[in-house]
């Protein structure tokens, strides 16, 4: 069975260890995924179900994404994912995957859009020292020197420079499960992860 599941990011808190000791935690609800349909590497080029979670209204579909769901036979949700996998023979469309798959020994990776920042200037955005704060330097917190003069004669590409900040795909690697329960659908997993509260992120076994 494949060790990956999708859900929403709760929040952070803490719960204590039977030591007494504070564990900072982040909660994660992820609602059991419905495989609706699979890919195989005769048709596809690769091996893959694909999933699907979250509760949507039926006006909200449009066509093909109810298409879809209509062709496998299950209820309609929201979100559709692909998942990787070796044998697709194991999965039936219609079947369910729930977070039972983690238990609290596992480490996962975690996946998700961090939080936008909007237009940030480099200090903040890539974390460059201040230029002198006195009355005359002339220099606060601009970017700095762009370069030489005739030669090369042009701004380099990927010079660090203010621009947008966040709204990124973020992966975190290697965090403890440390609580999986499977009555609320909830994973407890060490730290934090990326995203703002609400937001759709991704949990798989750890890849390192």
């Amino acid at each position: 069975m494949v060790k990956e599941i999708y859900g929403k990011k709760i929040g952070m808190t803490q719960i204590f260890d039977e030591n007494g000791v504070a564990i900072p935690v982040t909660a994660i609800e992820a609602q059991p995924l419905t495989v609706v349909a699979k890919k195989t590497a005769d048709k596809d080029g690769y091996n893959a179900i694909v999933v699907s979670f979250g509760e949507i209204k039926e006006k909200n579909a449009n066509k093909p994404h109810k298409g879809v769901f209509a062709k496998a036979g299950v209820e309609l949700q929201k979100y559709l994912r692909e998942i990787k996998v070796e044998n697709v023979d194991e999965y039936e469309v219609g079947s369910k995957i729930t977070v039972d798959v983690f238990t609290a020994e596992d480490h996962v990776d975690v996946q998700g859009t961090s939080k936008g920042k909007g237009f940030q200037g480099v200090i903040k955005r890539h974390g460059q020292h201040r230029g002198p704060m006195g009355h005359g330097s002339m220099y606060h917190r601009r970017p700095g020197s762009m370069g030489s003069t005739t030669t090369p004669g042009r701004v380099f590409k990927g010079k660090k420079l203010p621009g947008h900040m966040g709204s990124q795909t973020s992966t975190i690697l290697n965090l403890d499960v440390v609580k999986v329960d499977t009555d609320k659908n909830v994973i407890l997993v060490k730290g934090s992860i990326p995203g703002a509260k609400k937001s759709i992120v991704r949990v798989r076994k750890s890849v390192k």
